[in-house]
């Protein structure tokens, strides 16, 4: 689950800016909500973008930390922040050679920060 003020535009920028596929848009209860599902480009991983607030909630660290509990990896790490930030995706922590590897951090329209590593 991952925590959206605004399901329409949490799609756009997952389908639009970093290339996941709807697998699930369809209206969820009474309140106009959809469940909204999007997979990633290799299908194995879904997100669902919630707007419920039990959803939004986040980890309390500083600006500098991720605040999501997982991680997303890319085979060349400066080539896909170079294509995302075209896109104008925001990278608070630019690309960069940690001990253990590359690392850095992108976010989303809704505040969620997510780590992108190189495999």
């Amino acid at each position: 689950m991952v925590g959206v003020d605004d399901q329409q535009r949490a799609k756009h920028f997952w389908t639009e800016l970093l290339g996941f596929s709807v697998a699930i848009d369809e209206p969820y209860g009474d309140s106009g909500e959809r469940w909204l599902e999007v997979t990633t480009p290799d299908g194995e991983t879904t997100l669902v973008l919630s707007p419920s607030p039990e959803d939004k909630r986040r980890w309390e660290v500083g600006g500098e930390r991720p605040n999501t509990n997982f991680f997303f990896y890319a085979d060349d790490l400066v080539s896909t922040y170079e294509e995302l930030s075209a896109k104008g995706v925001e990278f608070p922590a630019k690309p960069s050679r940690q001990p253990w590897g590359w690392w850095s951090m992108f976010a989303d329209p809704d505040g969620n920060r997510f780590p992108l590593v190189q495999r």
